[in-house]
Parts: structure tokens; C-alpha cells; sequence
């Protein structure tokens, strides 16, 4: 199962293909917002992005979702 190092700690990756293909897309959308209307809340696009990168969301361990394919966690 893959796994990367958090404070120390070895975490599952929870986030799917699928799904780091359109936190991707939604987190560029929002920054190229952000700064097209001049507005700091073009920050908050960080966070998509972030989570696609590591592939773990925290939201998803508190509600116990994973968008990974058994294929997926298994590579």
C-alpha cells in the first residue's frame, strides 16, 4: 500500500486518480481566479492543489473515504 511520511508518520494515500485529476484542475482554477478578480481568496485554491500533490486528504480519514482503486494503492 503506498504510503509517505507525515510528522513522522506513515500515512495512506486516500486520494484516487480520478479524483487528483480535477483537485488539480479546480485548485488552478481558483488561484488563476484569485488573482484575475484580484482577490486573496485565490489562496484557498492552495489547498485543492496541496492535497492532490500528496495524495491524502484529511477530510477523507474523517468521513473514512478513499477514491483508490485496489490497482492504485497496490502500485
Amino acid at each position: 500500500m503506498k504510503r509517505f511520511l507525515m510528522g513522522g508518520e506513515k500515512v495512506k494515500k486516500n486520494i484516487g486518480k480520478l479524483d487528483r485529476r480535477i483537485r488539480l484542475i479546480a485548485g488552478a482554477g481558483i488561484i488563476g481566479l484569485g488573482i484575475l478578480f484580484k482577490s486573496w481568496w485565490g489562496i484557498i485554491g492552495f489547498l485543492p492543489l496541496l492535497t492532490a500533490i500528496i495524495g491524502w486528504c484529511p477530510a477523507y480519514v474523517l468521513l473514512k473515504i478513499s477514491t483508490c482503486k485496489k490497482e492504485e494503492i497496490s502500485q
